[in-house]
């Protein structure tokens, strides 16, 4: 191969989808390199994994898994409430997190959302700049407001989270019903 042609970089191929029980130990590593994201157990994200695959999303660049959305219905509401969203080293820049995040809102498994639940907390600028994003680009109104707290829920332990909520607009939801 001439040498020229070694320097010339193929484009990434980024594919989003449902995950599986086999990706859980994969789940498991990329969370874990996303500091400061909670550690779950790896069996958690293996349980996520099988049990909420419609309203979880996992992506691949090339093969190798550089995202993941943890998330599921809440039940007899019409909200999604998405419980974690990690982006690995290779993947950030991309927009991969608003990427995300808008195919999980366009399957059929979340038609009935008419909003977005996540908890964040103040100090933690990636998350709030992620959803503020995806609030803009889906033309949502964001809001929230304190709901777990530090010494109420976690015993002083941890920061009080905060419950952002992203009401979709209503054409959005027509356009995904259509």
């Amino acid at each position: 191969m001439p040498k020229d042609m070694q320097d010339i970089e193929r484009p990434q191929q980024l594919t989003l989808r449902k995950p599986d029980a086999t990706d859980g130990a994969a789940i498991w590593d990329l969370v874990r390199s996303c500091k400061p994201l909670d550690e779950n157990s790896m069996y958690c994200n293996l349980v996520q994994a099988e049990h909420f695959r419609d309203t979880c999303v996992l992506a691949e660049l090339d093969g190798e898994v550089v995202g993941w959305i943890s998330g599921h219905m809440i039940p007899n509401q019409d909200a999604l409430f998405v419980w974690q969203v990690a982006v690995g080293k290779k993947a950030r820049g991309l927009g991969l997190g608003r990427k995300m995040l808008t195919y999980l809102v366009g399957r059929k498994e979340c038609a009935d959302a008419t909003r977005i639940n996540t908890t964040i907390t103040l100090d933690n600028d990636a998350s709030w700049g992620l959803f503020r994003s995806f609030a803009r680009h889906a033309g949502g109104k964001l809001s929230d407001d304190p709901h777990f707290m530090r010494h109420r829920h976690f015993a002083g332990h941890h920061a009080t989270e905060h419950m952002v909520t992203i009401t979709l607009p209503s054409d959005a939801m027509q356009a995904k019903a259509a």
